[in-house]
């Protein structure tokens, strides 16, 4: 159905709502929609959170990746190739954070050419993150439930993950392109500058609908869908295993898992009716659109969240990763010079471990 409204100079369009939400007179055919609080809101909630976000995030992905280039001579397992490069997509994904809180609070200061850029920049590491997380629960999979075949094609699986890795870069490149066509930086009769998306209006914004469908589909149903397949069947795996660290081991699916959910679900929920609503508008009370924006604010900064969580789940509860960790921060406070080559992972493995024979359930 088509809704008759012009998605690019529509001030009631979710695109132009959520993004940049100006502070004037929207006038609807009902009357008039003052949302100058709904920008206010955004420049005071975004800002600390967002720096937050990238404080914390950029900490445990620098150290990620700070112990994966000095303490070790290579990266040995698919395991480190998936949270090499899952770390360098966080670290690349937060660096567009400090340029989101300045378009808060003062608006697009940046130009054109970095406004197609950062959200590009953007969208690359949000789905390159999302499908790395992925990939990261098929090699547990496969190193849990074929442990047998996982160590005979030790070598072959490694040059798939290297593939696998190409791939995604790759996909997740072809996946913001979008955002280089699209991206442009507007001004507001009041002079205030921001940088969003405009589509083409003579297909009656399908364009956006099919940009949010891929967004959705590929960085949270597909991740959400392999999840629960591979954990699945890991977790079946590890009731019937008589070890002792089982149920360690499905507590720390159960959590990861669930902060995939807690944090991607709200977000993507908003991107469905979003795009509901480019399709055909059905919001048209004011109350209920500063809402909806107010809404999508708070959901995105949620999602922004798991690149925080994600050195946690994934390499700081590791065995080995731990031991490194542990022996850096001996280093450091000793005062020592120079980083030494840490001591061995016990000889014992686990399904806890991230050992080369028996690769980590929790990495």
């Amino acid at each position: 159905m088509d809704s008759g409204i012009d998605p690019t100079t529509d001030p009631w369009s979710l695109d132009y709502a959520l993004n940049q939400t100006t502070d004037y007179e929207h006038h609807i055919e009902s009357g008039i929609c003052e949302k100058s609080w709904v920008r206010a809101f955004r420049s005071s909630y975004e800002p600390p959170l967002y720096w937050i976000i990238f404080v914390l995030g950029a900490l445990g992905n620098l150290l990620v990746v700070w112990i994966y280039t000095t303490m070790r001579n290579r990266l040995k397992t698919m395991t480190d190739v998936y949270l090499m490069n899952l770390a360098i997509a966080d670290l690349l994904f937060l660096g567009t954070l400090p340029f989101w809180t300045t378009d808060a609070t003062k608006g697009w200061v940046f130009g054109v050419s970095i406004c197609q850029a950062i959200p590009a920049v953007y969208k690359i590491n949000f789905f390159a993150g999302m499908l790395l997380l992925t990939c990261i629960s098929v090699d547990r999979y496969i190193a849990i439930v074929h442990v047998t075949e996982a160590h005979n094609f030790k070598r072959r699986r490694m040059f798939y993950s290297k593939l696998a890795c190409m791939c995604v870069w790759l996909v997740s490149c072809l996946l913001s392109l979008p955002e280089f066509l699209f991206a442009q930086v507007k001004t507001n009769p009041r002079g205030v500058s921001s940088c969003s998306l405009v589509y083409p209006t003579e297909d009656n914004n399908l364009t956006k609908v099919l940009v949010l469908s891929l967004q959705i589909s590929v960085g949270f149903c597909l991740p959400l869908l392999v999840m629960v397949m591979c954990y699945s069947m890991i977790i079946r795996t590890l009731i019937q295993a008589r070890n002792f660290e089982k149920h360690k081991a499905l507590r720390v699916i159960f959590a990861v898992v669930a902060a995939f959910v807690l944090s991607q679900l709200p977000y993507n929920v908003h991107l469905i009716i979003e795009a509901t609503q480019a399709y055909n508008a059905t919001m048209m009370d004011c109350e209920v659109m500063k809402m909806f924006d107010v809404a999508g604010q708070v959901v995105k900064s949620l999602a922004y969240t798991h690149c925080c969580l994600n050195p946690i789940l994934y390499a700081f509860i590791g065995v080995r990763f731990r031991k490194d960790l542990l022996h850096l921060c001996h280093c450091l406070s000793a005062g020592l010079g120079g980083i030494h080559k840490p001591q061995a992972v016990p000889k014992r493995p686990s399904v806890m471990s991230d050992t080369d024979t028996t690769p980590a359930l929790s990495l």
